[in-house]
């Protein structure tokens, strides 16, 4: 029956008004661990099936058509023992995900990053960095987060661009972390 009211909460958040009310409030009744002064966009899609293993820290813009899976149908690591923390995917304070953008299991986004419209993000994503592609790859890094308080104009200004040589060493590190 749970699992029943979990997948109907989603359908209801698919769609309904208040991108930082209703929809945050199904998605907490859902299991979704939110922060404060979360937006979340029309069709976004967070993880159908086990939504208590997403965390969305505060200050978040998730934008529209977004979709996060934290798992594939079998264990999660955490149910086979290995020893992690309980999230798959946690989305960090003040982190912004373009639109369209797929989030997958076991990767963290670190405060103030922010993923281009369209990216596949399968690693984490560290502080500060802007990511785009399939799969994502960083590109700059960001000199302010971008959040409701930041002009595009502003963040903007603050992007420093990326050479292949400058991509953060966390970047290398794995899943996850």
């Amino acid at each position: 029956m749970r699992r029943l009211l979990v997948r109907a909460l989603q359908l209801l958040a698919l769609y309904a008004p208040g991108a930082t009310s209703v929809r945050v409030f199904l998605h907490r009744r859902r299991g979704v661990a939110i922060g404060d002064r979360v937006f979340i966009g029309a069709d976004a899609i967070i993880e159908t099936d086990r939504p208590e293993l997403v965390r969305i820290g505060n200050g978040v813009t998730i934008s529209i058509r977004v979709t996060i899976v934290a798992h594939f149908r079998g264990a999660t690591p955490a149910e086979r023992g290995e020893g992690r923390e309980r999230y798959s995917v946690r989305i960090e304070d003040q982190a912004f995900i373009g639109p369209g953008s797929i989030i997958l299991p076991g990767v963290t986004i670190h405060e103030g990053a922010v993923v281009a419209a369209g990216s596949v993000v399968a690693s984490a994503v560290p502080a500060m960095t802007m990511v785009q592609g399939n799969p994502a790859r960083p590109v700059a890094r960001c000199g302010i987060p971008l959040g409701p308080g930041t002009s595009a104009d502003e963040f903007y200004r603050n992007l420093r661009p990326l050479k292949s040589s400058q991509e953060p060493a966390a970047w290398n590190a794995g899943p996850g972390r």
